[in-house]
């Protein structure tokens, strides 16, 4: 997807008020409500979005990985890429990697929302099953079907389901988050996913030997 239509799915979201979950009172069957306000009348404080990141803060190579929950190509890099670049870079210190969100449909939003839902401590555990589960939730059937396969993801992570509807409906939070990836699209140049900014520097999907030498090169070795 180019960098234009991710901005206007974006906007999409924020402009219909994105659409919220909730569960009628004695259960039943879940309706999508809009959203009541819309990110255009006032502006939004992003700040409050923290970076989810993991390594060592202090490391000379900071990577940033712009991904989406409901795109294959970044499961097939956590099932593969990343996890050989956890254990070499990530997990000895060497760099400081973050991970921030790219909305491209509702789904994935519902997903960042499931996923920030356990804080920092449980992000990349709950990031992980997402991914794993990719095939099944994205595939689930009607938007209530997909959010009910996020629910039990969130479920499997150890989130209580008073926490878990709390998140799908905290409209506010929602449009922050979108208004947040569209800061960090523009300035990067995120054009497609995953996409990798080492240094600075943007980089569309690679190998782990390129990503590697990438790395290396940013830090002087």
């Amino acid at each position: 997807m180019n960098r234009r239509h991710v901005l206007l799915s974006s906007a999409a979201l924020i402009a219909t008020g994105g659409y919220f979950l909730t569960r009628p009172k004695g259960g039943g069957e879940v309706d999508l409500l809009p959203g009541a306000a819309n990110a255009q009348q006032a502006e939004i404080d992003t700040s409050v979005i923290a970076d989810m990141q993991l390594g060592n803060p202090d490391a000379p190579v900071t990577v940033i990985e712009y991904a989406s929950y409901t795109c294959p190509h970044c499961a097939t890099f956590h099932q593969g890429t990343y996890k050989q670049l956890k254990a070499d870079y990530i997990d000895t210190g060497k760099i400081n990697f973050i991970y921030r969100e790219v909305y491209f449909d509702r789904y994935g939003l519902w997903a960042s929302m499931i996923a920030r839902c356990g804080g920092a401590e449980r992000f990349f555990g709950i990031t992980d099953l997402i991914y794993q589960r990719q095939a099944e939730w994205t595939r689930a059937g009607t938007p209530p079907q997909i959010a009910d396969e996020l629910r039990k993801i969130g479920r499997l992570a150890g989130l209580e389901d008073d926490a878990l509807e709390a998140c799908l409906q905290d409209q506010d939070m929602a449009q922050t988050l979108v208004a947040w990836f569209q800061q960090n699209a523009e300035e990067h140049g995120v054009e497609s996913t995953p996409s990798f900014v080492i240094n600075g520097k943007t980089y569309k999907n690679m190998n782990y030997d390129d990503f590697s030498a990438l790395i290396d090169e940013a830090s002087g070795n």
